[in-house]
């Protein structure tokens, strides 16, 4: 089955984030202190919004919520 261009799109946006998360990237814009990491509250509210704005799937915003709060 071919995806459509929505699928396509929502899958780059999902990779986008995961690796923004993942970097830290995110975080760092504007930020003068070096290593500078976001709070718990912080990865969780973008994460939620993420989900809320369709950019990752319930399932993968519980997996990376787990992987938050398993720090």
């Amino acid at each position: 089955m071919k995806p459509t261009t929505r699928q396509l799109g929502n899958l780059t946006a999902t990779l986008a984030l995961i690796t923004c998360l993942l970097s830290g990237c995110a975080w760092s814009i504007g930020e003068h202190k070096e290593h500078a990491q976001p709070t718990r509250g912080q990865e969780l509210i973008d994460l939620k919004r993420a989900r809320d704005n369709g950019a990752i799937t319930e399932e993968e915003y519980q997996a990376q919520k787990q992987r938050v709060l398993g720090k």
